[in-house]
This record gives structure tokens, C-alpha cells and sequence, in this order.
């Protein structure tokens, strides 16, 4: 007896090339991607300069600090070096007159509890009192609660 399959059948074999009568078979149409010139964009108009916030300021200067309170927070500057802190990030703020009476001693207490502080001279020794009469105004405007 012969290993034939019966019937006739032939053997399967494994895949290989396609027979060559659709080896030749050209591909399905695909036409290119037609690239069509843009239009240039027209130029945007010019945005009108937005005015800054306003509101009450107040600025102590001397030779080597400063202190500004404004509508964006508390500002202090020590010998060239700025420290600014925005009013959504300030727990409180404290002033008051040093030892001497002639410096305005201010403090800035960050939300996460870290107290920054920073003197500045009054000279003259009269205007302290200008200081803080200005000073508690603007604060008031901007910490209705308190400070």
C-alpha cells in the first residue's frame, strides 16, 4: 500500500509564492494625496493693551529695602534681591515700629507658615506715622478680614 490520501487528494504543502498568473496583478488604484496650496492666514488684529488692575499702593524705600503693598501682594526687596508674595498666597501680614521708633518693620506670613520679614529706615522719624496710616488703608482695601 502507498501512502497516497484517497480520493485523489493531493498532499497539502506548505505556503509559498503566489502562483505566478497572480504574482503580476497590479495593486487596487490608490491615487497620491493631492497637496493643495494653503491660503495664507490674514493677519490677526492687534489685542488692545488690557489695563493693569488698580487699586491703593503703598511703597517705604530706603538706601537698601524696600516694602510695596499693591493689587497683586506684597513686595520686599533687600539689597537687590526681590522677594514677591501674591495676596492668594499670604496668610497674614504684620507691621509695626521698631525698638528705636525710627524703622517700619513689616512680616509677610506664607500660607504654609514660613514668616518672611523685612525693615525699612523712616527718615525722617516723621514719617513712620505717615507710613502707617497709609499703610493700614491699603491693607484694609486689600485684606477687608484683617491682616
Amino acid at each position: 500500500m502507498t501512502n497516497q490520501p484517497p480520493y485523489g487528494h493531493q498532499q497539502p504543502q506548505g505556503f509559498g509564492p503566489p502562483p505566478p498568473q497572480y504574482a503580476a496583478m497590479p495593486q487596487p488604484y490608490a491615487p497620491a494625496p493631492q497637496q493643495y496650496p494653503q491660503p495664507p492666514m490674514p493677519p490677526m488684529p492687534p489685542t488692545p493693551p488690557q489695563p493693569a488692575p488698580s487699586g491703593p499702593e503703598f511703597m517705604a524705600v530706603d538706601r537698601h529695602c524696600s516694602i510695596v503693598v499693591d493689587v497683586e501682594g506684597v513686595a520686599f526687596e533687600i539689597n537687590d534681591v526681590t522677594a514677591e508674595f501674591p495676596w492668594q498666597e499670604i496668610r497674614s501680614v504684620h507691621y509695626k515700629a521698631s525698638p528705636s521708633g525710627k524703622d517700619l518693620m513689616m512680616a509677610v506670613v506664607h500660607l504654609d507658615g514660613q514668616v518672611y520679614e523685612c525693615v525699612v529706615q523712616a527718615k525722617p522719624r516723621e514719617r513712620l506715622g505717615q507710613w502707617f496710616a497709609h499703610l493700614a488703608a491699603v491693607l484694609g482695601h486689600y485684606r477687608p478680614m484683617g491682616y
